[in-house]
């Protein structure tokens, strides 16, 4: 059996002997077709930055595209004249977006980035849907105590995600 150069890469990524890496994959004429659309859900945290890298390494790995969303709710202020906060909160998730994208170009990987206003479980996996993705990373912050049971970000995109669930090892 003749091994393709990404088939060897992929078995030395993941553990799995050349000939198991075949049957983990779809594979198109030129090379891995698996996660080609990677979408990573990020913050300003050093758990969604830890996310984030390992999406990244994974892009490395399959060559695909990343998308970062950072999810963000508008703060409204009173009708009583107060100014509207909702354009601050999208400045802020445009300025964590462009942090991650950045670091993404430093390992060589281009990302395109989306500030969704809204729920970040909501906004991953919509976005998921909307452009197609075969994986999505998202950190296990929340994933126990308290938050596992009354609901935490991960939680909730491994119950609606449209593809396959990434939950990184951040905490």
């Amino acid at each position: 059996m003749k091994v393709v150069p990404q088939r060897l890469e992929l078995s030395r990524q993941t553990g799995y002997s050349a000939a198991q890496a075949k049957h983990r994959c779809r594979w198109r004429r030129d090379g891995v077709e698996v996660f080609q659309k990677v979408v990573v859900g990020a913050d300003a945290s050093d758990t969604a930055a830890e996310a984030v890298r390992q999406a990244i390494e994974i892009v490395k790995l399959t060559g695909g595209e990343l998308h970062i969303v950072s999810a963000y709710r508008p703060q409204h202020l009173s009708a009583s004249g107060a100014a509207d906060q909702s354009l601050a909160t999208g400045d802020l998730a445009e300025s964590v977006l462009a942090d991650h994208a950045s670091r993404a170009r430093a390992a060589g990987v281009t990302a395109q980035v989306h500030a969704r206003s809204g729920a970040a479980a909501e906004s991953i996996c919509d976005l998921a849907e909307e452009i197609g993705a075969d994986l999505i990373v998202v950190g296990n912050k929340g994933m126990a105590g308290v938050r596992r049971v009354l609901g935490s970000v991960p939680n909730s995109v491994a119950h609606h995600a449209p593809c396959s669930v990434l939950i990184a090892q951040t905490t």
